[in-house]
């Protein structure tokens, strides 16, 4: 006869340690199965007193819920209790968060504002395809929003899966009314529009808008730039990090890897601005000079890029987004093929030469590239003309 052993739910055990700084943790005690099949007693600190001053506070929190459902991936299923979706929130936030700041920072929002409120009390199992498509229906929240929070929780049930916890992905059939729409279409500045910006902020402001302008980079692909990204000689700045709220990260996706042209009159710019600070090849484009590290992008944008604005006459809602959007709207003013316009925006799903970094700018690149920055850099005369008549206007306002 063969005996049939099952494992036993395991709920932990709870107890106060002091560590040797003086603070009273909670040490979290449990079992795990060797390779030998034996146990083991294993702990964890799991959170102090001063944050869970009880008991029943701490069992409630991630760190022992991730823990508990961890641990008792094997135990028998009748008579324990089942998992909740807050439990696999837990895991999923200890265990699978992304590493990146900028996407982690997301996925914790959505998390606490529209997911763990809503689902967190409820029993895995009775996570069911039409009550979260329901759900995601009445959200007030643009349809583009419900798709990203569509996105993760199934990537959420994903792991559920590899947990062996569910057998089916029960938001595979959720459909989101709408996709990825936009509610609103994005504002997009002519280039007479976006020359009267630079001449009301200072230094480096004024740079770092020139740059977004004439290059179309993300706001977090300009802040961590170093001077060593910069090859004069060949005329080429590469990406190559990115950074969120002083967080540096890799780049956005692999496609956003790569060298991008600089016309002659943008590097008369950088090279006057790298004069103006005394940079060396290391040193960032853009040091705050308060602590020495890339300036945050959201506070130039609140108080200074929308004043100018503003003052200016565009209106409110002018960030740095707009000059990305504006910059694709240029390229394709200038009759650039698609395939160039992907490139020069990196973020296109065709074959490019993004891990090649020592390779030339074809001259199809070069040329689109430059015939932007002629747009804002070199304006026909009568454009001068009306910018420097809108600007006076502004300045006299």
């Amino acid at each position: 006869m063969t005996l049939i052993t099952r494992t036993r739910y395991q709920y932990g055990s709870l107890k106060p340690k002091m560590r040797s700084s003086g603070e009273m943790m909670w040490e979290f005690r449990y079992y795990e199965t060797d390779a030998k099949g034996g146990r083991q007693r294993r702990t964890a600190t799991v959170g102090s007193l001063a944050d869970y001053p009880t008991e029943s506070a701490v069992r409630k929190s991630s760190d022992v819920q991730a823990l508990l459902l961890r641990i008792n991936v094997e135990a028998a299923k009748p008579g324990t209790p089942p998992p909740t979706f807050g439990e696999v929130l837990a895991r999923y936030e200890k265990e699978e968060m992304p590493e990146r700041y900028s996407t982690s920072s997301s996925y914790r929002s959505m998390l606490k504002t529209h997911i763990r409120p809503r689902w967190a009390a409820t029993p895995l199992a009775a996570m069911k395809t039409l009550a979260i498509e329901d759900w995601l229906k009445g959200l007030a929240l643009a349809p583009k929003t419900k798709s990203h929070l569509r996105s993760l929780m199934h990537t959420i049930f994903q792991c559920a899966r590899r947990w062996e916890l569910i057998e089916k992905n029960p938001v595979e059939l959720v459909r989101v009314r709408g996709g990825s729409k936009r509610l609103k279409t994005p504002r997009v500045l002519t280039p007479e529009e976006f020359c009267l910006l630079p001449p009301l902020l200072k230094e480096p402001y004024r740079t770092q808008v020139w740059i977004a302008g004439c290059l179309g980079l993300r706001v977090s692909e300009i802040m961590p730039l170093k001077w060593s990204d910069l090859d004069f000689d060949n005329r080429t700045l590469l990406v190559q990090r990115s950074m969120v709220h002083g967080k540096g990260a890799d780049v956005k996706t692999e496609y956003a890897r790569d060298h991008v042209p600089l016309d002659p009159a943008l590097i008369e710019i950088l090279l006057a601005h790298r004069k103006r600070y005394h940079r060396t090849e290391e040193d960032w484009l853009f040091a705050n000079p308060t602590t020495d590290r890339p300036y945050h992008q959201d506070p130039i944008q609140q108080k200074h890029i929308r004043k100018a604005a503003r003052k200016c006459g565009l209106g409110d809602g002018i960030g740095w987004h707009t000059f990305r959007h504006s910059y694709r709207s240029w390229l394709d003013d200038t009759g650039a093929p698609t395939t160039v316009q992907k490139e020069l925006m990196r973020h296109a799903s065709i074959q490019t030469t993004m891990n090649v970094y020592g390779k030339a700018m074809t001259d199809t690149k070069r040329q689109a590239h430059s015939k932007v920055v002629e747009l804002i850099l070199k304006p026909t005369k009568p454009a001068v003309a009306e910018g420097k008549a809108k600007l006076q206007r502004a300045l006299e306002a």
